[in-house]
């Protein structure tokens, strides 16, 4: 399980848990995840010990704590548009080397379906080809190696 499922598992039976992620991954979306799974605080794991007990006191009062660093991404993901469960889909087959034709195969869609959720996940991460959206996606956290 990962961290966000453990949170939201937890979450789900304790609603008042006051959960600290505490991560080494500092994409757009592996913040967007944590802190929307219920997280109140998302510190890396770089942080030093005496700001963490400062968190751990602040998140125990009721506060939230997301470092500067950490909401101006929080807040690029905020203003990114989100993918769609199939452009999602699409793209991890693109960055796994597989032509038009085998994704189509892949999902049971057209070729031509394919070309259009290319399109709309290329529009969405401002990239102008497969190449550069996978490596945009792996930077923003769409897709981890």
């Amino acid at each position: 399980m990962s961290g966000v499922e453990a949170i939201a598992a937890i979450r789900s039976e304790f609603p008042e848990a006051c959960i600290i992620m505490l991560t080494i991954y500092d994409t757009d979306e592996d913040i967007y995840q944590g802190l929307r799974a219920g997280a109140k605080a998302y510190l890396l794991k770089d942080t030093p010990c005496d700001e963490i007990l400062e968190v751990i006191r602040a998140v125990c009062e009721g506060q939230r704590y997301i470092p500067l660093p950490i909401s101006d991404k929080y807040i690029a993901r905020l203003e990114r548009r989100e993918l769609s469960a199939r452009e999602q889909q699409v793209l991890e087959r693109i960055a796994a080397g597989k032509n038009n034709r085998d994704i189509g195969a892949d999902l049971g869609i057209t070729e031509h379906t394919v070309k259009f959720h290319a399109n709309n996940l290329l529009d969405k991460l401002g990239a102008i080809d497969h190449t550069q959206a996978v490596v945009i996606a792996l930077r923003q956290g769409l897709l981890h190696l």
